[in-house]
């Protein structure tokens, strides 16, 4: 890095950290400590809902999965699988989806139970996760339907706290609420209310992301919506990551903000060599780097004000009860005298 530009890759990051605390560039212990406070000052930033960077926010669109109810099926009590009767469940729909998936939902016979699709493995055969406990039907009519779906693998978090959709068609509510509310999520119809799930893992410690709906979605809908990404970083060959690794990978923050990544990094390194008044001062330059970054962001937008209406106060508390422009008191007699 030239001594004279702006910190641009990890390597501008960490050294820039390294020389402000005064420590020794050249140990390797020390490398490895600053280059992990640089990336948790990166992920820093993107906690809570204070700060929302334009740099971070992206879009996808989600298309729901339609119900499901063509041709019948039996089902055993005690058994898992059930067994269909002119249904396509392994044929892929308009859409390029089998119109029956693992984690779908089915409802058999207008029953009160909701099961969970396991497989499905021909177009009249499939699995449940559990047990069938109602008497052994045959020819039963039923209803499949999807009120969960994966959203964008970069997904961090919702952009607007409150409502799902760009729309503002659904209501975005949480995760305790959700399950208070909907007890049995088990009638399709147009999607009003939804949540965010951390529901499976994909073979390690990491959540995939999935966004549950009530009402079940009755037929393909599709949904726009903001979110902001957990791709931080990016590599020289282009490739978006998690975080940055190589010296060459660059962070998604604009160049004139990665200054800022430094000082909080500068206050967690301080910190943990507790030096408390360079730490507090490390963080009071990047709680006003911070305050001045957002203020860059909101350019153009509008801010709440308080304006009451000082006019109609006023005549109110002259002339409360005539209209003739009488005073609400005059001077004589009494003291406020009312007319």
């Amino acid at each position: 890095m030239s001594n004279v530009t702006q910190p641009t890759d990890f390597s501008d990051l960490y050294t820039d950290l390294m020389n402000r605390a005064r420590a020794d560039t050249s140990g390797s212990a020390t490398i490895i400590q600053a280059k992990r406070y640089i990336n948790i000052a990166l992920h820093d930033m993107m906690v809570g809902f204070g700060e929302k960077f334009p740099w971070a926010e992206r879009e996808a669109i989600l298309v729901t999965q339609p119900k499901y109810t063509t041709g019948t099926l039996v089902a055993t009590k005690g058994s898992t699988t059930i067994t269909g009767t002119s249904s396509l469940w392994d044929t892929a729909n308009d859409f390029g989806v089998k119109n029956m998936r693992a984690g779908g939902k089915i409802v058999i016979d207008g029953g009160v139970e909701v099961y969970t699709i396991d497989s499905v493995t021909t177009d009249t055969g499939a699995e449940m996760t559990s047990a069938f406990i109602k008497t052994t039907t045959t020819a039963s009519t039923y209803v499949y339907f999807e009120d969960e779906y994966a959203l964008h693998a970069d997904f961090l978090k919702p952009l607007d706290i409150t409502t799902f959709d760009q729309n503002s068609e659904i209501t975005l509510i949480g995760r305790n609420e959700f399950r208070r509310r909907y007890v049995r999520n088990k009638i399709p119809g147009k999607p009003l209310v939804a949540t965010i799930l951390d529901k499976a893992f994909s073979g390690d410690t990491t959540p995939v992301r999935k966004v549950r709906f009530s009402k079940p979605p009755d037929e393909a809908y599709s949904f726009p919506y903001s979110f902001v990404t957990n791709k931080l970083a990016v590599s020289s060959a282009g490739t978006e990551q998690a975080q940055l690794s190589a010296d060459t990978d660059e962070p998604i923050v604009p160049l004139m903000y990665r200054h800022v990544i430094v000082f909080h990094a500068l206050y967690h390194f301080y910190r943990d060599k507790r030096d408390d008044d360079r730490s507090q001062a490390a963080k009071g330059e990047y709680t006003d780097l911070i305050l001045r970054m957002t203020g860059d962001m909101e350019i153009g937008s509008s801010k709440p004000q308080f304006r009451p209406k000082l006019g109609s106060y006023a005549r109110s508390a002259k002339r409360p009860y005539s209209r003739s422009g009488s005073a609400r008191y005059v001077t004589g007699s009494r003291f406020d005298e009312m007319r």
